[in-house]
């Protein structure tokens, strides 16, 4: 090391006249830096030569020191914050990786710092809740992106709750936003007002939303699909799919089941009970519609459904039967309506969430029509 990192190093450094050379050797001194058993002697001639190149008046040279010693934990704190208020071609890769730089050095650029500096700091394979913070309160769009994009990056609740403030209507952020590992129940709550149908399904199957929201949120999808059925696809076919990923994220229940089946939705009913079965979906119409007692009893049974709620099935099925669409306008409504209150005169069994939710309902019904 002491041969190549001399005082005639430093003179060079600071009066040859090619950028190029001061940049190559900015990198190779910032390798050496990193590589080597350095004396103290030696280590303080490391810094003074950094701190020269640091001063460099051709980015380039600082780019070079920069990008050479963005992981370094050797480099001195001062030389790295000097780096890092620089322009932002030098200050990007110090600001991404360096663990010198402290909370308050970081909050610093976060609040005076450019966008593209606040995304460097963001994407950080670690951000800090008081970082975090920062970030959220005064960033960037394209920096908060990034943030909620960064598993890394500690997000609490109530910062959470301001990025849905700030950008709930953005799709740069919504999509990282609810794609996160993990969502406090009140923020994918939240979420669910303000993200598309596709984001919508996506909080459904990947966190923990109420049983209420997430059963309205499955049954409002069933229903546009119902309405606006294109594409050439079978009802049949996306019925299936929606079932299969709705088992896979836990969220077939039967209390799903009885509340679509009391909404007027007996298709998917009958293809979450025929997936439940493991029997076809042709077969399982016809144990379901059988008009003896015994057809949905049985495949009722093979679905493992709990028994308490069989009679709940029995009344919506007969309701449909009994009370067909009018056809007048808000005949689906009156019809919800009806079935609504056959259960719920009918069936003293329905656990407390089930009758919440089917008496919140018949409320909303009782304005239609």
């Amino acid at each position: 090391m002491t041969e190549h990192l001399s005082k005639d190093d430093v003179v060079r450094l600071l009066s040859d006249p090619s950028p190029n050379t001061r940049a190559d050797l900015a990198a190779k001194v910032a390798r050496q830096f990193e590589a080597a058993e350095l004396s103290d002697s030696e280590r303080t001639l490391a810094e003074e030569i950094i701190r020269a190149m640091a001063r460099d008046a051709v980015v380039r040279v600082r780019q070079s020191l920069a990008e050479n010693l963005k992981a370094s934990a050797n480099l001195p704190r001062d030389v790295a914050l000097t780096l890092a208020k620089d322009v932002e071609d030098v200050a990007i890769p110090i600001l991404s990786v360096s663990q010198v730089l402290t909370d308050a050095d970081l909050l610093e650029i976060v609040r005076s710092g450019t966008g593209a500096k606040q995304t460097a700091i963001a994407v950080r394979p670690s951000v800090s809740p008081r970082v975090a913070d920062a970030l959220v309160e005064t960033g960037s769009e394209q920096a908060v992106a990034a943030l909620v994009a960064n598993e890394g990056a500690q997000l609490e609740e109530g910062a959470l709750g301001r990025v849905i403030d700030r950008f709930g209507a953005s799709e740069a952020v919504q999509a990282p936003l609810v794609q996160r590992a993990k969502l406090p129940i009140t923020i994918a709550e939240r979420l669910v007002a303000v993200v598309s149908e596709k984001y919508q399904q996506y909080l459904v199957t990947h966190h923990e939303l109420s049983p209420k929201t997430a059963a309205d949120l499955i049954l409002q999808s069933r229903e546009r699909a119902t309405v606006t059925l294109l594409n050439g696809e079978s009802d049949e076919v996306a019925l299936e799919r929606l079932v299969v990923q709705l088992s896979r994220s836990g969220r077939l229940t039967p209390p799903l089941l009885v509340r679509a089946l009391c909404m007027g939705d007996v298709g998917f009913f009958e293809a979450a009970v025929a997936h439940l079965a493991g029997v076809p979906l042709t077969n399982a119409r016809l144990l379901i519609h059988d008009v003896g007692r015994l057809g949905l009893k049985s495949i009722y049974d093979r679905a493992k459904m709990p028994p308490a709620l069989l009679p709940a099935c029995r009344i919506a099925l007969d309701v449909l039967k009994e009370t067909p669409y009018d056809g007048e306008e808000h005949d689906r409504e009156r019809h919800r309506r009806r079935m609504i209150e056959r259960i719920l005169t009918q069936y003293e069994d329905l656990a407390a969430d089930d009758l919440d939710y089917l008496l919140d309902k018949l409320g909303d019904l009782m304005h239609v029509g």
